[in-house]
């Protein structure tokens, strides 16, 4: 029988820090001595000698929800006191709550809306917020928010203002799903959750408008699509998940698009499940992903 780590009492446990003899003998003494049966475990390490440790564990704890508090208190004792070690606890049956900016293009939205529905994202969506009205339709149809917040031409300190107050404290994360502006670091700070992005893998090449035009120009033998967290240093935060597909002179500027977009999709939908299983870790500006 395949076990669902997502029904009552399993729990997600993500350790990180400097790598040291013992770690995992101590995260799994710690989880035995509160009751918890480790059921699957990933690690790893970039070096063994002054190198930083990574670790993953799913476990059973029978009433986790009422021991979360003695858990916690154990593993900061043992792990952060001793061992100088970051850690974070999450239950598996509460899905994150992610939001999603969007401009005109649907492509990755939908499909972001449509697998969750289907179950296969592991996360609710409170609201869609967009710069563009057009696609408010088709996001209700899903009974999702949708709201409409324009960014104006010297207005975007107005516009991400009301973006704010929509989402602070209301959602664990923010995926830009195709959302056609800049965030600036004042709003990343303000929303202090993370924000996933997602674009055509010709960066830093073909930058600005008309990427695809401009590949057809150069003769690209392969289109693709980056997902990664967002900094305040544009395109270049953490990556989560990239993919590509061969393309040929054969193809048009609107083939090349649409293959692109089928990328784009498969790419973010992946980087976002991920995210939402805690499966991806962010050190400085890397990721392991287990």
């Amino acid at each position: 029988m395949t076990v669902n780590h997502t029904e009552e009492d399993y729990g997600r446990l993500i350790v990180q820090g400097a790598d040291q003899p013992g770690i995992v003998s101590r995260v799994s003494t710690v989880l035995a001595e509160q009751g918890a049966n480790v059921v699957a475990l990933d690690q790893s390490t970039s070096d063994p000698t002054g190198g930083r440790f990574f670790q993953r564990t799913i476990f059973h704890l029978p009433g986790l929800s009422v021991k979360l508090p003695d858990l916690e208190l154990a593993l900061g004792e043992k792990l952060v006191d001793d061992l100088g070690l970051s850690y974070r606890l999450v239950e598996s049956k509460r899905h994150k709550r992610v939001a999603i900016l969007v401009s005109k293009a649907d492509h990755c939205l939908l499909d972001l809306l449509w697998r969750q529905r289907r179950g296969e994202l592991r996360m609710t969506v409170p609201m869609v917020i967009s710069n563009h009205p057009d696609l408010g339709d088709d996001v209700r149809q899903f009974g999702i928010p949708f709201f409409h917040v324009p960014v104006e031409k010297d207005k975007k300190a107005e516009a991400e203002k009301e973006q704010l107050n929509l989402l602070k404290g209301n959602v664990d994360t923010v995926v830009l799903a195709r959302y056609m502006q800049i965030i600036s670091g004042d709003l990343l700070d303000e929303l202090a959750v993370p924000v996933i992005n997602i674009h055509h893998s010709f960066l830093p090449a073909f930058m600005g408008a008309g990427p695809y035009q401009r590949a057809k120009d150069r003769g690209v033998k392969l289109v693709g699509a980056t997902a990664h967290y967002v900094t305040e240093d544009l395109d270049e935060g953490p990556i989560i998940e990239q993919d590509v597909i061969r393309v040929s002179h054969e193809e048009s500027v609107r083939e090349l698009q649409r293959k692109g977009a089928d990328v784009e999709r498969l790419v973010l939908s992946r980087a976002v499940a991920w995210h939402c299983d805690d499966r991806v870790i962010r050190d400085g500006n890397t990721t392991v992903v287990f």
